[in-house]
């Protein structure tokens, strides 16, 4: 072959060649598998879960893995199948990961290890030795879901998924605290910024786990928030960008305020929470919201519960 016939081939950008024009985001759906989200509020389409197993009782104390009391694994399971089953009544599609081997014991809390974008997953690095790790296993599943990771937090960075949220479609809003410190911030922003979007950065207070704790978004005009823990520099990029922010009541019970918040947002003014939370339902259904309520109490001695065990996946685009 002379090089005049090299220079006219394909291969070498001659007659034939067809250039990759579209974006990352153009491609979701077509050649990478559906996913992406750019708020917390627009229909819920995939999630990502971890059904639970005898990795919760790996140990007789559960400090040791971060959790707060014994499980009852069989009832922890049984919660657990419930809550996949209102996913798929409201029209979510269920994706599961599991680990090669006995998993961790908090593999379930699958938000925490990945956030997603419009172009494809961030997946993080979490703070603790005690989940390190874990994200390998997500990689692998959104790698078999076709979804890209397009980004890995790296270095000492540590960030977790239920730590950002989207305000609206160019805004995100990251606390930085015990579980995303301010190299996860950095890069995690930085990929976003090249995205168009601008980050919010709040500062989480001790004794918060992440933000998710103190924050859930309902719609593009309504959050709600925890009182007392969710920083000014929140409210205002919220209320600049036409949010009412209100106050969840006080419970007396703390594990039950607590759990009230720990929600997933189905559709605007749609959500699946907690049961035997009949203080915070009245306050949502007094705010036009149609809850839909699954109990948790055996997998919140994990820590965690709805909001924590969900890996948002896709939302409807708008």
């Amino acid at each position: 072959m002379t090089n005049n016939d090299l220079f006219n081939a394909a291969a070498y950008g001659g007659a034939g060649w067809s250039p990759r024009t579209a974006g990352l985001n153009e491609e979701i759906g077509s050649i990478w598998g559906k996913c992406g989200i750019s708020t917390e509020w627009s229909r819920l389409k995939a999630v990502l879960l971890h059904r639970p197993d005898k990795e919760l009782a790996t140990s007789d104390n559960p400090n040791e893995m971060q959790m707060l009391a014994p499980i009852d694994i069989g009832k922890a399971q049984a919660q657990h199948d419930a809550m996949a089953d209102a996913y798929r009544n409201a029209g979510v599609k269920v994706h599961y990961v599991e680990p090669e081997g006995e998993a961790s014991p908090n593999q379930i809390f699958v938000a925490d290890l990945v956030f997603m974008t419009p172009e494809g997953a961030i997946l993080a690095r979490p703070a603790s030795t005690v989940r390190a790790g874990e994200e390998r296993w997500v990689a692998r599943r959104l790698a078999e879901l076709g979804i890209p990771i397009i980004r890995s937090v790296r270095g000492k960075g540590t960030f977790e998924g239920a730590d950002a949220m989207w305000i609206n479609p160019k805004t995100v809003i990251i606390g930085r605290g015990l579980r995303t410190n301010d190299e996860g911030v950095a890069q995690v922003s930085s990929t976003l910024n090249e995205m168009g979007v601008e980050v919010v950065q709040v500062d989480l207070p001790v004794g918060t786990m992440h933000l998710m704790g103190v924050l859930r978004i309902i719609s593009s005009d309504l959050a709600i928030a925890r009182g007392y823990r969710f920083a000014h520099r929140g409210v205002d990029a919220l209320k600049a960008r036409g949010m009412r922010v209100l106050y969840l009541p006080d419970e007396k019970n703390s594990a039950s305020y607590t759990a009230a918040l720990n929600f997933v947002t189905l559709a605007p003014y749609k959500i699946l929470m907690v049961g035997g939370n009949p203080v915070a339902q009245d306050f949502y259904e007094n705010l036009g919201i149609t809850c839909h309520a699954v109990e948790m109490d055996e997998l919140r001695k994990a820590a965690g519960a709805i909001g924590c065990t969900s890996g948002i996946l896709e939302r409807e685009k708008i």
